[in-house]
């Protein structure tokens, strides 16, 4: 025979209930958020390739193939972002499914059940969102590797093309006042 539960130990239930329920709650928000971020690194990846590849567009020939390694890392920062797109849909515990089968119960075993639910789905949950932080942490490294890469690359592009440039000197005779403009070529010869 079950006794009533007493006032202390159904605002135990309740607390239980709700701190469960908040857990969820932070849970689903957390891996949103995750998304939006993974939504942002794509969108700015997709946006540099391209003026990447046109920076390098006059660049030595050697620098254009050694650029196939942070286009590739990218790419794959892309596909890792992409995945966790891809991933299961985060399980929200109590469904309004349910409720048919909870009018028959008593108030502590709604509330014994909700805590039970949301225990559930937050372990289930758990192995979504570590595949998902798994796969964005590793999409963040590869992306950080060819920010860092790219920038190098860009880096010796520029010191190279400068170094290339013609030197203009313009020569200025203070008695004739005629500008003579002489170009030398700024590589020894």
């Amino acid at each position: 025979m079950e006794k009533n539960p007493t006032e202390e130990d159904i605002r135990s239930f309740e607390f239980l209930a709700v701190n469960s329920k908040e857990i969820i709650e932070k849970q689903v928000d957390s891996y949103r958020q995750q998304h939006s971020y993974a939504g942002t690194i794509i969108g700015f990846t997709v946006l540099f390739i391209p003026f990447f590849l046109n920076s390098l567009s006059s660049a030595n020939q050697v620098i254009q193939f050694i650029s196939i390694l942070p286009i590739a890392l990218f790419i794959g920062a892309i596909l890792m972002m992409l995945s966790i797109f891809r991933g299961k849909p985060l399980d929200q515990a109590l469904t309004v499914t349910k409720y048919k089968d909870l009018l028959t119960k008593s108030y502590k075993e709604i509330l014994l059940y909700e805590i039970e639910t949301n225990k559930r789905s937050y372990v289930i949950n758990d192995v979504v969102t570590r595949q998902g932080n798994k796969r964005y942490m590793q999409g963040i490294g590869l992306t950080t590797i060819a920010i860092l890469i790219s920038i190098i690359l860009l880096l010796v592009s520029s010191f190279l093309s400068i170094e290339k440039l013609p030197t203009k000197v313009q020569v200025v005779n203070p008695a004739k006042k005629v500008i003579v403009p002489v170009v030398r070529d700024s590589v020894l010869r």
